[in-house]
This record gives structure tokens, sequence and C-alpha cells, in this order.
């Protein structure tokens, strides 16, 4: 007797990038390709809530065309979550209902886009599953603008963000730099990274392009003098200069800068507001002019510049963890792994969720400069492959055509789940 096909589900998790789709357009194209293997690819509604409402999408009533159509969207197509599930001691309930939607549905493969939390909820459902007699395949796919999942060289919509913020950086920088004389001196950007700088040494790069940039880490502890130092020397030797700030940077007792005493849906401290900050200090301490801004969502929604390595890993990933669950494995997740700078080359490998799950990836400190306030040679070696290449989306009346699912609902099988 032939060996029953069995379903697979997909989502969308935490804060979404300029690629995440691109991700699920390989993870369907590739269960489409192996319809002989795999049955259908169902979507959870905003993430992980949708397999706990058992609000799934049917990804089969999609066009081919619609879907190929999300490699060029930005955003999730199926709605994302910022929703961790509590452990399996204080909240077991949660995850013994995901394997209830699981069963209901046939669904033998999860597939979780996301980081670090994503990551810890994939290995705690494959370790549950088991014990429940429903074994389910659990495969993590890379996605994080943070660029702060450990082993994998580089996640998905990280290239992206970090060439949004060097082109957005060294754009703002000329402009900064042909008012000089009668205007603003200092331009300050702010850009996401809680604990990690890798976004914040993108706008590092724009130093290749002559222009005077400081860039503050969360992995180095702020110190206002150290700071207002260096940019009041670069202004004096320049008449401008431009600040990239992290949303985590912090002082040395760890405060941030830009702590607003408020929690997130994670319990991670709501930041935003390190600019201004910055800036404000610049003024009262220096007393130049500036401007600041913040890119927030502009940064990782920017698919109209995105990288096309980036765009490329993304889609091969999400691939490849169809693959890899097809060749049996679990509890895994498929890898980034970098074998040459220049030429830039890499191959696909994968990770075991037990050294992935809640374990963040920090800037080296050899790709940080001994001032704190810049990057080295080898971390421009690093960054540089990354954000090679444009992919643009097709153009119509001046707009980016981007799609738009049907997204077609699952009939329910099972009672209401009260989410609480």
């Amino acid at each position: 007797m032939a060996k029953k096909k069995m379903n697979a589900f997909y989502a969308q998790s935490g804060g979404v990038t300029a690629v995440i789709n691109a991700t699920a357009c390989g993870v369907i194209q590739t269960a489409r390709a192996n319809k002989d293997k795999m049955g259908k690819v169902y979507a959870g509604r905003n993430g992980i809530i949708g397999a706990l409402t058992e609000d799934l999408i049917d990804t089969g009533k999609e066009s081919a065309a619609a879907i190929a159509a999300l490699r060029y969207t930005p955003s999730g197509a199926f709605g994302s979550c910022r929703y961790k599930l509590k452990s399996l001691e204080a909240n077991r309930r949660e995850y013994e209902r995901l394997i209830e939607v699981f069963r209901a549905h046939d669904i033998g493969y999860f597939f979780y886009n996301g980081g670090g939390d994503s990551a810890d909820t994939c290995f705690k459902v494959s370790q549950l599953s088991e014990s429940m007699g429903y074994p389910i395949q659990a495969i993590h796919v890379p996605k994080t603008v943070d660029n702060d999942l450990p082993i994998t060289d580089c996640c998905p919509g990280f290239g992206s963000v970090a060439k949004y913020v060097a082109v957005s950086a060294l754009e703002a920088s000329f402009d900064v730099r042909s008012m000089a004389l009668t205007s603003t001196k200092v331009f300050v950007l702010e850009v996401m990274g809680r604990h990690a700088g890798w976004i914040a040494a993108a706008g590092g790069l724009i130093e290749e392009h002559g222009i005077p940039v400081v860039v503050l880490f969360p992995e180095v502890a702020f110190d206002e003098a150290k700071f207002l130092a260096r940019v009041d020397a670069l202004v004096k030797k320049h008449g401008y200069c431009t600040v990239v700030v992290s949303e985590g940077a912090h002082h040395a007792d760890g405060t941030f800068l830009a702590e607003q005493g408020t929690k997130d849906a994670f319990g991670h401290a709501q930041l935003g507001g390190a600019a201004p900050v910055v800036a404000n200090m610049i003024k009262k301490g220096l007393g130049y002019k500036f401007h600041w801004a913040v890119a927030d969502y502009l940064q990782r929604a920017a698919r109209h510049i995105a990288s096309k390595t980036d765009v490329k890993q993304a889609y091969e990933l999400g691939a490849a963890a169809v693959k890899m669950a097809l060749k049996g494995h679990n509890a895994v997740m498929p890898t980034i792994d970098r074998t040459s700078d220049a030429p830039y080359r890499y191959k696909i490998g994968m990770a075991p969720l037990a050294k992935v799950a809640n374990v963040e990836k920090f800037m080296p400190r050899d790709f940080i400069t001994a001032d704190g306030f810049g990057i080295t040679a080898k971390c421009k070696r690093y960054l540089m492959p990354l954000i090679q290449g444009e992919d643009s989306p097709t153009y119509k009346n001046g707009m980016p055509v981007y799609a738009t699912l049907k997204n077609v609902a699952v009939a329910k099988k099972l009672p209401a789940f009260d989410l609480k």
C-alpha cells in the first residue's frame, strides 16, 4: 500500500522583510514540483496564530503566476505576527493545539519562516509531536533583517536591508555635503538592530565613497564624550559628517539610548528614538545644526532596491527546506555556508535546531574598528557580496507591480481555541 502523502504547513513569523515572500515562493513552488511526494501547502493566516486558531490558507487556490509574483513582492503575503509561544512547561496546551490542528488536516511538514523565537517554536514542536504519537517534520527557514541567527553566514532579509541603508545613507550624505557651508552639519540615521549591529555596519560602507561616518553599534557601549569628540573632529576636517546609529545602542550600564519603558509582544524593550536622542546630544554638546531620520519599516519593506543576492538566497532556502523535509530531515534549518569572499561563493548547508534556538550572533569585534566607530576591511569583505545586484519588480504606471493573493480559507474541523 502506497504511503499517504502528507500536507505541509508554512507560516511567516515576526517582522517581515523585502524577501520573505521569495522564500514562500521557494517553498510552494518546490512543493508543487514534488506533488507526487507532498500534498497541499497550507499557510497560517497571521503566522503561528493561524495554526492555533485553525485559520489556514489553501495556497493551492493560487495560480502559478500569483505564486511566482511573490518573489518580487515585499512584506508577508499570508500575514505575520509577533506571538511567542511560552515554554512547554508553562503552556503545553498551545503546543498540543498545534499538533491537533496538524493531525486534523493531515499535516506532516511544518515550515516556520522566521528568526530566533520561531526557531525555538519549531524545535519544541518537533520534540512534542514525537511524544504525542503524531510526528511532525519541523524545518525552520531563516529570516531576519537583524542577521543574528547563528551558524548560517547570513540571513535572508539582511542583504536587502543592508543595501537600503547603505544607499540611503550615501544619498543623504551627498545632500548634507552640499548644504554644509551654511546649514546642516550632521545627519543622523537610525536603523534596526536590537542587540546586533549588522544593519548599522552597512552604513559604514559609505566610507568607501569618501563620506565621513560614525557608526554606533550595540556591541560597543556608548561613550558620549568620545562620540562627541569624534563627530567634532570629522566636522572640522570635512565640514560635515553622517552618524548611523543602531536602535540597540546603549550606555555602559545597558540602558538603551532609545528605551521607552515599554515592552513588545516578545517581552523585549520597546525601542525607537535613538536618532533624536543622538541628534540633540550633538546640538547641545557641539552646537551643530542637524537633521535626523528613522529608517523604521522603510528599510525592511524596500523591495524596489532589494539585493539580488538576498532574493536568490531567500528563494533557495525555501526550496531547500522542502527538499530536506522530503529526505526525512527533522528539527533542522537550511543555512548559507560561505566558501569564498571574492569571487563570492556559497553552498546550502544544514544546522540542527538545538544549536540555533535562542542563540544570537553578534558582530565580531574584528569587524569593528578599534575606536568602536567604524567597520574594518574584514567587515567590508563580508558585507559587499550581500548587497550585490538588483532584482527589480516590474513597473506599471510608475509603480511596482506587487502580488495580493486570494488567501482562500480552509474549512475548519475543530472547536474554536481561545488565545490566552
